[in-house]
């Protein structure tokens, strides 16, 4: 496992968030990230306290033709 800092993404009621330098661990094997309780409170409190973000971003969204 090895430390990390990730850009943690999340869509909540057609709202995307986007959290940079989140720590996580990673697991170089399987690349999965595993975000400690402390970490996943924070990004909770980020998410629900909207609180003002340090810059904004325009995404487009598309629809996935088959």
């Amino acid at each position: 496992m090895l430390k990390r800092k990730v850009t943690y993404t999340l869509l909540k009621d057609d709202q995307f968030f986007i959290i940079e330098d989140a720590p996580v661990r990673v697991n170089v094997e399987t690349g999965e990230q595993l975000f400690s309780p402390e970490t996943v409170e924070q990004l909770q409190q980020i998410v629900w306290e909207q609180r003002k973000p340090v810059r904004q971003v325009t995404t487009p969204v598309y629809q996935f033709a088959a």
